[in-house]
């Protein structure tokens, strides 16, 4: 490879790691606006403590079990000696290339993202210390094998073997349909199942802060640009389709979903904009490279419609997916997947051709397999986990705990003052500091309480 061509893909992924890296608090903020006034904060921690828990796996063993040489060739699992601790990792290329150091780094905050992604789904109701030990054993136990499965390819010299759905299977996930949104989504669905529903659902309490949802969604939109675009590894046509394609999607899948609130419930609303942009951008992340624009058109506004009607049904089936991961994540997920098998254009980077193509049932049916297998074992898995942990230290935070909001019972703060007397807010932090157990006295007020609703937080003015 020219020494100018790598310079130019080493810059291009850097750039593309910092814009994944503000997806971080893109989603802290898109699920905090989303909770109550009184859980916001938790929603928060667990978003930036799942990532900090991945930062850790990653480096001491979670890079090589996902990139390292499969496991007696099976495809399965990568080595986990291979590239302990990252070593080895900081060394020069041989030849002009990427950075292996780099690859590490913009590949962990995925697997940070993808973990965080799951909190949506237990809002309100998981004790903080659960949630950090599912943080812990989920990736070593569910997205590692997964991620292993999807994104570790064969080298070229066949020194080094790796998963089984690249290589073997052969179907196509550009950046994470399948190993980190249909896969966080099922294994959202696993644990509220054993975590249970929130106290009083279906009545849950409305979004307290739509302008910090829909911020966070816009974070989400301008870093998903470099997670979609950033996983062609090199600044060419690839990345170039892929950020197109990215942003058609996206902006169809708001559009898609305004429109159906439309229909619906004869209004919009900003709430129903931003789960729309969402579902278009996670139906587009393994297809970006490999459908047309028209094809992104396809995927953004199937995914708006259909994902739109998915989060309701959590009320009709009976299971607390409180912020619809399972209703966005997965059910968008796996639109994206299969269209690749429908919508892959030959003249794209990728050059498969899909049904409208002419080219026959074979991609669909690996595109099929590959969800169905992230499906089950993702599920299974996770299932499991959350029985063990549920018995070993418990899931659930006590109903005073919940009621009374977890950014209190767990973090001994909360995201807004208000105080109807006048009182300074120096004064405040002056009163929590003379609190005998070094907690702030926290009240709500009628004026800082959230109203009710029946509706998700994802479609509350649409059903």
């Amino acid at each position: 490879m020219d020494v100018a061509i790598a310079a130019a893909d080493t810059a291009w992924v850097l750039a593309a790691m910092v814009a994944v890296a503000l997806m971080v608090p893109g989603l802290a903020l898109f699920y905090g606006g989303m909770v109550s006034i009184r859980s916001t904060l938790n929603m928060m921690m667990m978003t930036i403590g799942a990532v900090a828990v991945m930062a850790v796996l990653w480096v001491v063993v979670g890079y090589s079990l996902t990139f390292g040489d499969s496991i007696g060739g099976l495809g399965l699992l990568g080595d986990p000696l291979e590239y302990l601790g990252l070593r080895g990792i900081m060394a020069e290329p041989e030849t002009p290339g990427l950075p292996p150091a780099l690859f590490a780094g913009f590949l962990m905050l995925f697997a940070g993202i993808t973990v965080a992604l799951v909190a949506g789904g237990v809002a309100d109701r998981m004790k903080f210390s659960s949630w950090l030990v599912f943080a812990v054993v989920w990736p070593l136990l569910v997205f590692f094998p997964v991620a292993h499965w999807v994104f570790a390819f064969d080298s070229e010299d066949g020194s080094v073997l790796g998963g089984w759905i690249a290589n073997g299977l052969g179907a196509i996930d550009l950046a994470g349909g399948t190993a980190i949104h249909i896969n966080a989504g099922v294994a959202t669905l696993a644990l509220v199942l054993v975590l249970g529903r929130r106290a009083g659902f279906p009545t849950v309490s409305r979004p307290h802060s739509v302008p910090l949802t829909f911020l966070g969604a816009g974070l989400l939109f301008a870093g998903w640009i470099g997670f979609n675009a950033g996983s062609a590894v090199a600044a060419g046509n690839a990345a170039g389709v892929a950020a197109l394609n990215t942003v058609v999607a996206a902006l169809c899948g708001a559009l898609a979903w305004m429109i159906t609130e439309q229909i619906r419930a004869k209004h919009p609303t900003t709430l129903g904009v931003a789960s729309g942009l969402v579902a278009g951008l996670v139906g587009i992340t393994p297809a970006a490279s490999s459908v047309s624009p028209l094809g992104a058109i396809a995927i953004g506004l199937i995914c708006g419609v259909i994902c739109h009607y998915a989060v309701g049904l959590k009320f009709r089936l009976g299971f607390d997916d409180s912020l619809d991961v399972a209703g966005l994540h997965l059910v968008a997920g796996v639109i994206g997947t299969l269209l690749i098998g429908v919508l892959a254009d030959p003249a794209s980077p990728v050059g498969e051709a899909g049904l409208l193509y002419g080219g026959g049932f074979g991609q669909l049916g690996a595109q099929a397999l590959a969800t169905l297998a992230v499906v089950a074992y993702s599920f299974v898995v996770t299932l499991l986990i959350a029985v063990v942990l549920d018995k070993a230290m418990g899931l659930r935070v006590t109903e005073e705990d919940e009621l009374e909001g977890l950014d209190k019972a767990y973090h001994r703060e909360m995201a807004y003052f208000q105080d109807g007397l006048g009182t300074r807010l120096e004064e405040s932090y002056a009163t929590a500091g003379e609190a005998t157990d070094g907690a702030a006295p926290v009240s709500l007020s009628p004026a800082t309480a959230a109203p009710a609703s029946t509706a998700s937080p994802a479609a509350s003015a649409g059903t």
